[in-house]
C-alpha cells in the first residue's frame, strides 16, 4: 500500500512540475510545433524568449537557416531577409546541464558568449558539441532552454527543404517557411 501511495505521489508531483513549465505553440506555414520551456534551469533565457512570444515578435518571421543534419534556425529575419531589431542581448545559460539533443530549442548567438537576442534554433540531431564545455569563449556553448513536445514531424519536414543563398545568407529555404504565430498556452 505504501509503495502504491508513493508511486501515486510521484506521478502527481511530476505532472505538477510539467504543468509549471510554460508551453509555446508555434504555428508555422508547415504545421504547429509545441515547445515546453525550462525556466527552472534557464530562467533568463525563458523570460527573454517569452517576452518575444508574448509581444508577437516572431509572427511573420521565417526559418532563415536550415541545415538538414544539424538544426533549423529562426527568429530574426522576415521573408525578404530583412533582420528585425531586438532587445538587448542576454546572459548565456549554457552551463545548466541541459544538452543540445534532438528536439531541444536553444538560443543562437554570435561568437560572443553573451550575445543571444531573439534568434533560436531547434536541434534536429544530437549536437553535444554545442553544449557547455568550459568557461572560455570557445567552450561556453549554446543555451538549450526547452524541448519540442509536439511537431517533430513538422521539424523533420522543414529540415529536408531545398535551400540556397539569399542576400548573403546561406542555407536559406528556397520557399519561405513562415512563423505565422507564437502563443503561450
Amino acid at each position: 500500500m505504501r509503495a502504491l501511495l508513493l508511486a501515486t505521489l510521484l506521478v502527481i508531483s511530476s505532472s505538477v512540475t510539467a504543468q509549471d513549465n510554460p508551453v509555446v505553440a508555434m504555428e508555422t506555414s508547415m504545421g504547429t510545433i509545441k515547445i515546453e520551456l525550462r525556466p527552472d534551469l534557464t530562467p533568463i533565457t525563458v523570460e527573454n524568449f517569452l517576452r518575444y512570444v508574448n509581444n508577437g515578435y516572431f509572427d511573420g518571421l521565417i526559418f532563415h537557416r536550415v541545415i538538414s543534419d544539424f538544426m533549423i534556425q529562426g527568429g530574426g529575419f522576415d521573408e525578404d531577409m530583412i533582420q528585425k531589431s531586438t532587445y538587448d542581448p542576454i546572459k548565456n545559460e549554457a552551463d545548466t546541464g541541459l544538452s543540445n539533443t534532438r528536439g531541444t530549442i536553444a538560443m543562437a548567438r554570435t561568437g560572443v558568449v553573451d550575445s543571444a537576442t531573439s534568434q533560436f534554433f531547434i536541434n534536429v540531431v544530437n549536437n553535444g558539441n554545442l553544449d557547455f564545455q568550459n568557461s572560455s569563449q570557445a567552450g561556453y556553448g549554446y543555451a538549450a532552454f526547452g524541448s519540442v513536445t509536439e511537431g517533430m514531424d513538422i521539424i523533420d519536414q522543414i529540415r529536408t527543404v531545398a535551400t540556397g543563398s539569399q542576400r548573403g545568407h546561406q542555407n536559406v529555404p528556397l520557399e519561405a517557411i513562415t512563423i505565422i504565430s507564437t502563443t503561450q498556452e
